[in-house]
């Protein structure tokens, strides 16, 4: 075993340590008023109370799918790095969301006294949560193939099953939740009563900023260690299963990138929080080219050590590119200073319609750049390296997954400081604060969704490849009927996937609608202010649908691939490539579209336009974009990495 291998576990340990130290900075910052503490313990009580009952069902997935996967000729190894896997995805969600409670009403607090203290606070509780991601990837990854010895670190794939099944509950679950409490408020509150966001006569109003935290803050962590660790297997299963001998350098290279992007990651942390800058999202984003210029220069230099060339440094050099390309394109589609957006906010002014109708062109269209973008990163790695250079270009895009998951969830924690200081009744230059942190949480939020959306594809694609090798499928024609019917099925699955959780998200607004309307007119006081709405039944509202509409879109995820499987390898094949294609497209198109419109109705409330028929119409737009940006868009990458990693891991009992 290299001497290399053991410095794996020992830097996800490093930024584990890191992580708690900038923990404890956090909850050394004031709280503020007892008012604020009071919501913010709201908050946080009922943050914790919907995701120990999300764990239930998880558990009873996780009890089923151990005996499966050890008593089959899977083997009782992969069973054994599937507990692993899950155990350490529910771990990246909790410790998220532990920790933007804690941030939250702290860079409220902070808000009070300008814009760079309240940002610094709210950066650094993202932080906590993208290096736990990293931390916990690279600890369990160097574990396992410590434990495993090279020779057998295929198995390492129930590790990457256990991270993707948790995270698609978790991020279905929560997105569900999120999103039902918001667009109930939001028709119910803004649209029908003319009352601010987060007002606290809102029955739903702290269900609202619950959901931030199941949804965009645990979901996202779990969501993220997904994709992190499954780019890095991807790259494992292609140089054990390609034709040549197993080699330890191929497969120590993608891992010791991925601790480079710790290490970068920790110093651009450290680097963002120090800078005084008046401009948040340049601030933010500095950081993830600081740790991506990192990557880079020690990606060659490992090229050079393990291989004596530079030809695996150019594919994860694409992928970094491709990456931030992305990103950059994704900033231009939802940033408020942007023509997307602006021309969103103008047709407002003539309505929900027309408001809805150029959003989902913004949406459409943002696609052909990044699919474009996507097909040159396979060319120009597979020219370098073959087939595995197409996952070092996805390890090279998620290599800075510390950074990018600190400057996502950062986006949540400002909502959440926002929420708090409406309903503690601050004065409202505190609110134009959070306001402003928000609005730039839109946009790094769909930055994030862009690397996680580019990984995806790359990294679906190189487990699809992993499957052919193994299942011993040289071609996948488009001539058979087996590949031509399992394209088509797969093709349907992420439009079904999506309907269904639409649905649910629908349903559940509907309910929380009915309930504020209902708590109005029963009481007159909550609209004098003179007594509290009944939060908890909005609570439970969310909550009881969000652990009913989890259910059937992930059985379908994992059940799918499975049958298929045993009807026919080729079946699998085709279902795989048509999953990919449309999940991809989907994910893309409901992202960009969501965020355009969410930031459209903030250009319209930066400029003074709050409570006319234009900021009406961009209510609407924004409504309709959340369930897509924030529930369906960021499941669709998990859904089709989940279904090829499934693949992978069954395929012995397939071939049996």
């Amino acid at each position: 075993m290299p001497l290399l291998t053991y410095l794996i576990p020992a830097t996800g340990l490093f930024a584990l340590i890191v992580a708690f130290g900038l923990a404890a900075w956090i909850r050394r910052n004031k709280e503020g008023t007892p008012r604020m503490m009071e919501v913010a313990s709201c908050i946080r009580k009922g943050a914790m109370a919907f995701l120990l009952r999300e764990y239930r069902p998880i558990a009873v997935f996780i009890v089923i799918m151990f005996p499966l996967l050890a008593f089959t000729p899977i083997g009782v190894p992969t069973a054994s790095a599937f507990l692993l896997g899950a155990v350490f995805s529910v771990s990246a969600g909790f410790v998220g969301m532990r920790t933007a409670t804690t941030a939250n009403v702290r860079t409220t607090a902070a808000a009070r006294t300008g814009i760079f203290p309240a940002l610094k606070i709210a950066f650094r509780g993202g932080a906590v949560m993208g290096l736990t991601v990293v931390g916990l990837g690279v600890f369990g990854i160097g574990v396992l193939l410590i434990i495993l010895g090279f020779e057998n670190s295929e198995i390492i794939t129930g590790f990457g099953l256990g991270a993707s099944s948790i995270a698609l509950f978790d991020r279905v679950g929560g997105g569900i939740y999120t999103k039902a409490a918001d667009i109930g408020a939001d028709i119910a509150g803004k649209i029908e009563l003319g009352i601010p966001e987060d007002d606290p006569r809102n029955p739903a109003s702290v269900a609202d900023n619950v959901g931030d935290n199941v949804g965009d803050v645990a979901g996202m962590g779990s969501d993220l260690f997904e994709s992190y660790v499954g780019s890095i297997i991807s790259a494992i299963m292609l140089a054990v299963a390609g034709p040549s001998m197993i080699s330890e350098s191929m497969i120590l290279y993608p891992v010791l990138i991925a601790c480079a992007g710790v290490l970068a990651s920790i110093i651009a942390v450290f680097i963002v929080g120090r800078k005084n800058s008046k401009n948040p999202a340049a601030t933010l984003l500095a950081g993830t080219y600081i740790s991506s210029l990192l990557v880079l220069i020690s990606g060659f230099f490992l090229s050079l050590y393990l291989f004596g060339r530079v030809n695996e440094f150019a594919a994860v050099a694409s992928g970094i590119a491709i990456g931030i390309s992305i990103g950059v394109l994704s900033k231009r589609y939802t940033y408020v200073d942007y023509k997307s957006v602006k021309k969103i906010a103008k047709q407002a002014d003539t309505g929900a319609a027309n408001t809805i109708i150029e959003g989902l062109s913004v949406g459409m269209m943002s696609t052909v750049a990044p699919l474009l973008l996507i097909s040159a990163s396979i060319i120009i790695s597979n020219e370098f390296v073959g087939l595995y250079g197409i996952a070092l270009s996805s390890v090279g895009m998620l290599s800075t997954t510390g950074i990018v998951v600190a400057v996502d969830a950062y986006g949540p924690i400002s909502d959440n400081a926002g929420g708090i200081a409406v309903m503690s009744g601050l004065p409202h230059n505190v609110r134009e604060i959070t306001d402003e942190l928000d609005s730039v949480g839109n946009t790094t939020a769909a930055i994030g969704k862009g690397f996680a959306i580019g990984s995806a594809a790359l990294t679906a694609l190189a487990l699809f490849v992993s499957y052919a090798e193994i299942a011993g499928l040289e071609t996948i024609s488009l001539l058979d009927p087996w590949v031509v019917s399992g394209l088509l099925v797969g093709g349907i699955l992420p439009f079904l996937f999506a309907a269904l959780t639409m649905r649910r998200v629908s349903r559940a607004a509907s309910q929380i609608i009915e309930e504020i309307r209902s708590q109005f007119r029963s009481n007159k006081d909550i609209w004098e202010g003179k007594t509290k709405p009944d939060y908890s039944k909005c609570e439970n509202i969310a909550t009881s649908a969000a652990l009913r509409g989890m259910i059937v879109p992930c059985f379908l995820a994992v059940a799918c691939p499975i049958l298929a499987g045993l009807i026919n390898v080729k079946l699998l094949g085709g279902l795989l490539a048509g999953s990919m294609l449309t999940g991809v497209l989907l994910a893309i198109t409901m992202s960009i579209a969501g965020g355009a419109w969410d930031n459209a109705k903030k250009y319209i409330e930066i400029h003074g336009g709050e409570g006319s028929n234009a900021h009406k119409a961009a209510i609407v737009g924004d409504t309709v974009g959340d369930p897509l940006k924030d529930t369906c868009a960021p499941s669709m990458n998990i859904l089709i990495k989940l279904m090829a990693i499934v693949a992978v891991v069954f395929l012995p009992l397939f071939l049996r």
